[in-house]
């Protein structure tokens, strides 16, 4: 059966990225300048209204997250009189960075304490900011958080999903993929294989852009590639380069390699993106420091109940156990969605159990400081390794480079693998971490020192680290509708692509506080103590 066009652009998205997949349709002829130019409707970070529309309105605020923080900030900015209630010590929910002296507490009273040495942090939960994400770095901007760019992949990073079989360099993984798919399909046109699809001059176009796409020979076929790297590099004198061999094409075709080849193919994690220098915990840190009076942590809320003319909270402050209750016109609800479940509420039945449906996937990270190995001995700087392993990958920091001491992410995994993982005790899942390394790193795990884990699912306020899956209609609608006084936000509330990030939970927040300035612009509200 002749390949067909479509088949044959499928097929090389599936082993070069879209990067490829562009490249070959431009070679037959199949752009057009509207591709170009794509409109991506992207919230725009001005698009809110400057007026100070709130006129003294109260609004409390639950969570500190970054939802709960958009939420708060830019209301008080519009004139609200904004209260917002933490329950944790700290502001920022799982935007969380871990430093000397932090206490990792799980819900089963399990404590750990961070021993890094002083100036080294762990970005617990998100660590990156991708350059389409404009909300978040719009914020940053405005709030003074210094930005540098993070190293998200490296060529030099390594892959192993064969246990069996050492590991390889991502570059290697990547060029010999590539080269392999491009000398099958130079060979099914030379066979006149696409003979019914293509004319005379599209062949010849897809043959010159297939053999610098894989770097072939002049007959076609792939006998390596400096691009894979070397066995011996070019030098000086009598060092001459020798190119590695080529993998065996079976070797590339396992699928526990697919996140090795395609990670910076997806919009979320492409280049270029970025970290806040010193922690992302510099983004809530920010918002902590212009809301000021109006944050109250340590507030535990157990109940929120709508009124006839506002909402009323009730709370516990944690360190004295006093009970509080606080009304206010309206309440934005900032909790992941599975949190507010837990609470006592009167919200109507149907979103009652539009909210219980909602549940948290799962998602774990074990740090180490070591010193750099990976720089001095791998030349990986920045980026993630892979290995089929239940620790799933290494990450390695994105700066202090050349520096003796670094942080080593040795374990970051998600899914039923996380959920596995997460049961295990701390030991359990520390020794897997370590095993992780020496898989990927022989000999080198005796390196690790100071390990510090971190399952989401047993942190206390939070549960998880994210839904395990967007809010299905028709309970996304209902849930994004004004609750009476209640409005609900949350990251699960906004349409996130791939994963669960801190724009969605922006995004979400901005999407209530333009609701709020429509409503008290029309509607009468009662002022409050």
């Amino acid at each position: 059966m002749p390949l067909t066009r479509r088949a044959l652009i499928a097929r090389v998205a599936a082993i070069g990225g879209y990067r490829a997949a562009y490249g070959a349709m431009g070679a037959l002829g199949l752009l057009s300048p509207a591709w170009a130019q794509p409109s991506n409707g992207q919230e725009s970070y001005a698009s809110l209204p400057t007026a100070h529309v709130g006129n003294g309105a109260s609004v409390v605020v639950i969570g500190a997250g970054i939802g709960g923080l958009v939420s708060a900030y830019e209301l008080r900015k519009a004139g609200f009189k904004v209260t917002v209630l933490e329950a944790r010590d700290r502001v920022g929910g799982r935007n969380w960075t871990l430093r000397k002296g932090d206490r990792v507490e799980y819900t089963d009273g399990t404590v750990q304490v961070a021993n890094f040495a002083e100036g080294f942090y762990f970005n617990a939960g998100p660590a990156r900011l991708p350059s389409h994400h404009q909300l978040m770095l719009g914020y940053c901007r405005e709030l003074g958080v210094e930005l540098e760019v993070l190293v998200n992949t490296s060529r030099n990073a390594l892959v192993r999903p064969n246990l069996a079989e050492p590991p390889m360099q991502i570059r290697q993984a990547v060029n010999d993929s590539r080269g392999h798919i491009a000398e099958l399909l130079a060979k099914a046109v030379n066979r006149q294989a696409l003979n019914a699809e293509l004319t005379a001059d599209d062949q010849r176009a897809l043959l010159g852009f297939l053999r610098t796409f894989g770097d072939l020979s002049e007959k076609l076929e792939y006998l390596g590639s400096a691009r894979s790297g070397y066995k011996v590099w070019p030098g000086a004198g009598e060092q001459l380069a020798q190119k590695n061999e080529p993998l065996p094409l079976r070797t590339l075709l396992n699928p526990a390699l697919a996140n090795a080849l395609m990670i910076d193919e997806y919009p979320e994690f492409s280049p270029t993106m970025f970290q806040p220098v010193g922690g992302m915990d510099r983004i809530p840190k920010a918002f902590e420091k212009h809301l000021g009076g109006a944050l109250r942590l340590g507030s535990e809320v157990r109940a929120i109940h709508n009124q006839d003319n506002g909402v009323q909270v009730a709370y516990v402050e944690r360190k004295s156990r006093r009970e509080h209750t606080l009304t206010a016109d309206y309440a934005v609800v900032a909790l992941p969605l599975p949190l507010l479940a837990k609470l006592d509420t009167n919200f109507t039945a149907p979103v009652q159990q539009a909210i219980d449906a909602v549940q948290f996937g799962y998602a774990n990270k074990v740090a180490w400081q070591s010193r750099r190995f990976w720089e001095r001995d791998y030349q990986i700087y920045g980026g993630l390794s892979f290995v089929n392993q239940e620790a799933s990958g290494l990450w390695y920091p994105s700066g202090g480079f050349n520096q003796e001491q670094g942080i080593l992410i040795a374990a970051y995994n998600n899914g039923e693998t996380a959920r596995v993982f997460g049961e295990k005790n701390i030991a359990e899942q520390i020794a897997a971490s370590k095993q992780a390394v020496e898989l990927l790193h022989p000999g080198h795990s005796a390196e690790l020192r100071n390990p510090l884990a971190v399952a989401w699912s047993r942190i206390p306020y939070n549960l998880g680290p994210w839904i395990n899956h967007e809010v299905a209609e028709p309970a996304y609608s209902l849930l994004n509708q004004a609750q009476g006084r209640i409005h609900l936000t949350s990251d699960g509330l906004a349409h996130s692509g791939v994963g669960i990030w801190q724009e969605a939970a922006a995004g979400a927040a901005r999407r209530v506080v333009r609701n709020l300035f429509e409503r008290v612009q029309n509607t009468p509200y009662r002022q409050t103590a």
